[in-house]
C-alpha cells in the first residue's frame, strides 16, 4: 500500500497547489495547462488502443460496458456524488459562477488518475512484491495534473484523492486474486487497450469536443478478460 499513499499524497498537494495558485494565474495560462494533460491523455490513450490483439473483443467490450454502464446509470452516480460532496464541503462553490466545477474537477481526475495501466501495473508491483516504483512514477504525474486541474476547477479535484485510495489500495489488495488471470497476454492486452479507449474519450471530453460518458464505460475493464476467456474457450482467434 505504500505506493499508493505516495499517490494520494501526491494528488493532495498538487490539488491544494493548484487551488493556491489558481486565482494568480491568468485563464488562458489555465486552459492551455488543461490542453496539454489533455493531448497528453490522448497520445497515452491511442498508445493503449492500439495495443489490442482481436480489436472485435475490444469493441464487444466496450459496447457491453457502455449498455451496462447507462442501465445502472454510473456517470449520473458519480456526478450526484460529487454534487453532494461540493454541498457538504464547499457550499457556496455550487452558484452559476462555477458551473459545476467541484463536481467536474472530481469526475475528472477520478478518472484520469485510476484508469490506465499504471494504476494496475503498479498495484500488482506494489501487491505482489512490495514494488511501488511504478506507483510513484504515477504519483508524481498525478500530482502535477493535480495542479494544473485544480487551478481551474478547484476543490473537487481534491476529493479524487479517496478515489484513488479506494481503487488503487482494492487493487493492491486484490493482486493476489488478479494476477493469474492478468498474466495471460491476451487478456493484459485487451484489458489495457480498453482502458486506452476511455482515456481517449476522456482526453476528448478534456478539449470540450464531446461530452462523452466515460464513467458509464468502466464495466467494459471486466467484459475484456471474460471476452476473452469466453473466445478461448471455443477455441476461436
Amino acid at each position: 500500500m505504500i505506493g499508493t499513499v505516495i499517490n494520494v499524497g501526491t494528488v493532495v498537494v498538487g490539488a491544494l497547489a493548484g487551488k493556491a495558485i489558481g486565482a494568480r494565474l491568468p485563464d488562458r495560462y489555465r486552459e492551455t495547462v488543461m490542453h496539454v494533460v489533455a493531448l497528453m491523455t490522448l497520445v497515452l490513450g491511442m498508445e493503449m488502443a492500439l495495443k489490442t490483439r482481436n480489436p472485435l473483443v475490444l469493441l464487444g467490450s466496450l459496447v457491453l460496458g457502455a449498455l451496462t454502464g447507462e442501465a445502472i446509470h454510473i456517470e449520473a452516480g458519480i456526478q450526484r456524488l460529487g454534487e453532494w460532496a461540493e454541498r457538504r464541503l464547499a457550499p457556496g462553490s455550487s452558484d452559476s459562477s462555477t458551473g459545476g466545477d467541484f463536481a467536474r474537477g472530481f469526475v475528472t481526475t477520478s478518472i484520469l488518475f485510476c484508469v490506465g495501466p499504471m494504476t494496475l501495473l503498479g498495484c500488482l508491483n506494489d501487491g505482489l512484491r512490495g514494488d511501488y516504483r511504478l506507483l510513484a512514477t504515477k504519483a508524481l504525474l498525478d500530482g502535477i495534473s493535480a495542479v494544473a486541474f485544480a487551478s481551474a476547477l478547484g476543490w473537487g479535484v481534491l476529493l479524487s484523492a479517496v478515489t484513488v485510495l479506494v481503487v488503487q489500495g482494492s487493487l493492491t489488495l486484490g493482486a493476489q486474486a488478479m494476477e493469474p488471470l492478468l498474466r495471460d497476454p491476451a487478456v493484459s492486452a485487451e484489458v489495457f487497450a480498453t482502458g486506452g479507449v476511455m482515456m481517449l474519450g476522456l482526453a476528448l471530453r478534456l478539449l470540450e469536443l464531446k461530452p462523452i460518458r466515460v464513467s458509464n464505460l468502466l464495466p467494459a475493464l471486466l467484459y475484456a478478460p471474460l471476452l476473452v476467456r469466453l473466445l478461448q474457450s471455443l477455441k476461436l482467434p
